[in-house]
């Protein structure tokens, strides 16, 4: 079995020797440098160049530079798909966002862990958990999510989070770590502000 496929089985593998997975990240960050260096207003480049990089895309999206990924092939984005400034995703396993997904500045998705044992994570293995964030979400500034969590549908993650458990429907959560401290309600449809 190859170090790819151990990682697409979230089994244990050595990303650091294998020459396909370091072949193929290299590519992945040459994409994402050239995305980098692009003009803002250079948004038909932008646009070739995040289909080229990404899995999956549908026709509204824009992701603001500086972004960084690992392989891009794992990242699937929904219908107006948004990340604000320094997107980081980790993608060893799959990541996918629904549609009408907010991130601000400064998130990171990051399916990539590592054992706990001292002699097994010296020798340079690695595992890769999927995460999943499900339609009209909001995810704060400063938000970090974890290998193997999954975000639920309509919910706001507060910024400055770090998500290491699963989110469910319709909640706010806020906090390291992360959790929901309400469910969000028809009432807030009614608020002309955000309400904690």
């Amino acid at each position: 079995m190859t170090e790819k496929e151990k990682m697409k089985r979230q089994m244990l593998y050595d990303a650091n020797n294998d020459t396909e997975l370091l072949q193929e990240r290299k590519v992945a960050k040459d994409l994402c440098y050239e995305y980098n260096q692009l003009r803002p207003s250079d948004e038909e480049n932008q646009m070739k160049i995040i289909k080229s990089l990404l899995g999956k895309t549908k026709e509204k999206f824009c992701i603001i530079a500086p972004f960084w990924c690992d392989y891009g092939y794992n990242i699937e984005i929904g219908e107006n798909f948004f990340a604000n400034h320094n997107t980081v995703i980790l993608d060893g396993g799959k990541v996918v966002f629904g549609d009408n997904v907010f991130v601000g500045p400064n998130c990171g998705f990051y399916t990539a862990g590592h054992p706990i044992d001292f002699e097994k994570r010296n020798t340079g293995l690695e595992y890769a958990r999927p995460i999943t964030v499900g339609d009209n979400v909001w995810i704060g500034a400063g938000v970090h999510v974890m290998p193997g969590v999954r975000i639920g549908n309509n919910v706001v993650i507060g910024g400055g989070s770090v998500v290491v458990k699963d989110i469910p429907d319709n909640s706010m959560a806020v906090g390291n770590p992360c959790r929901v401290i309400r469910e969000i309600t028809e009432e807030d449809s009614k608020e002309k502000s955000l309400r904690i």
